[in-house]
């Protein structure tokens, strides 16, 4: 072992390991995941039992993680970064954490829309934003379009997560991208003044909040429902049973999605085996996992939804390409912040 790598682990940096000054963990992949462990070390097991490559797993929350990657630069262990939100994998490629990769399973397996056009980054599962409604309260054909819930006629009738939150940020993002800035503006004023109350809490809370009778309609991503309906829980199914899904804009661009995505790191040590894995995640077996687990739609159309989706019926999904969700991330939130969305 050389002098330069026994001082590279002394200060702790795992993975450098060398023999005769090359590197011994050529033959494993570590991957930073904003993932929780359940939702995707199934999966990574998988992989090991399928090719014999270790994989190493770190979770934590996306922005952690992606700081995380930034100060360990040069040193980084990370081949792979797995987050939420197209937003979040748009920061780490202008972070320059990411590199971009070539592989015609990914290409033919990702729709173009959801990966980046350079190949710095690919969907892994998509998640739809729809609008969530009071069975008892809302008739579903007074609902409409996103546009539609700025009119007065919901005054204090919408429940809906905080601005800070990427996964409004992202749809304020693609009305931008759809509408513009000042139809977007005049929107999310309207939409604001509709609140039944502060923003507060995550999506659950939102489904909570409606089946309650705080709010008459939410907006929040549809998995959390599933989870809800599937949950052990019997008052999280309780609240989730009292709450239905209405698909908006199916007249014309269709419905907000997003999704969750993978990366190789800009400085991995194990490219080949982390584009490997990629590879295995967008595999049928392993998108349909991500149906039945996770109740998020697969990337690969031809994969069907879990059972649960399955009766909330086909919705038309916009068609944006999601790298514009990262692009127009910061007119998005100054959109907001003018806006008054706390």
């Amino acid at each position: 072992m050389n002098i330069q790598c026994l001082h590279k682990l002394q200060l702790g940096l795992a993975l450098c390991a060398c023999l005769s000054g090359s590197l011994l963990n050529a033959a494993e992949v570590n991957v930073y995941s904003a993932r929780k462990e359940g939702l995707i070390k199934p999966l990574l097991q998988k992989f090991e039992e399928q090719t014999g490559t270790p994989v190493n797993l770190i979770t934590g929350k996306a922005d952690t993680l992606l700081q995380r990657i930034i100060s360990e630069g040069v040193h980084s262990p990370a081949d792979v970064l797995i987050t939420i939100d197209a937003g979040r994998l748009y920061r780490a490629q202008q972070a320059n954490v990411l590199q971009p990769i070539e592989s015609a399973v990914l290409t033919n397996s990702v729709p173009k829309q959801y990966r980046d056009p350079n190949g710095y980054w690919f969907g892994l599962s998509v998640r739809a934003r729809p609008i969530m409604y009071d069975l008892n309260r809302v008739r579903p054909e007074d609902l409409s379009t996103y546009e539609r819930l700025g009119h007065p006629v919901w005054q204090k009738k919408i429940c809906i997560r905080s601005s800070d939150n990427i996964y409004n940020q992202s749809l304020v993002a693609s009305m931008l991208a759809h509408l513009g800035k000042e139809s977007t503006l005049a929107w999310a004023k309207g939409l604001v003044d509709n609140f039944a109350r502060p923003p507060q809490g995550g999506d659950r809370d939102q489904i909570r909040a409606v089946a309650a009778g705080q709010c008459d309609v939410a907006v929040a991503n549809s998995y959390y429902l599933g989870k809800m309906l599937a949950s052990k829980d019997p008052a999280q199914r309780e609240a989730a049973e009292k709450v239905r899904i209405f698909w908006p804009n199916q007249e014309n661009r269709g419905v907000h999605v997003n999704i969750s995505g993978g990366a190789v790191t800009r400085f991995s040590k194990n490219k080949a085996h982390a584009i490997a894995l990629l590879e295995f995640l967008v595999s049928d077996a392993a998108q349909q996992w991500y149906a039945e687990t996770n109740f998020e739609y697969p990337v690969k159309p031809a994969i069907p939804a879990s059972e649960i989706l399955s009766t909330w019926g086909k919705f038309k999904a916009d068609s944006l390409n999601l790298h514009l969700l990262g692009e127009l991330n910061a007119k998005a939130v100054m959109i907001m912040d003018h806006a008054k969305w706390k």
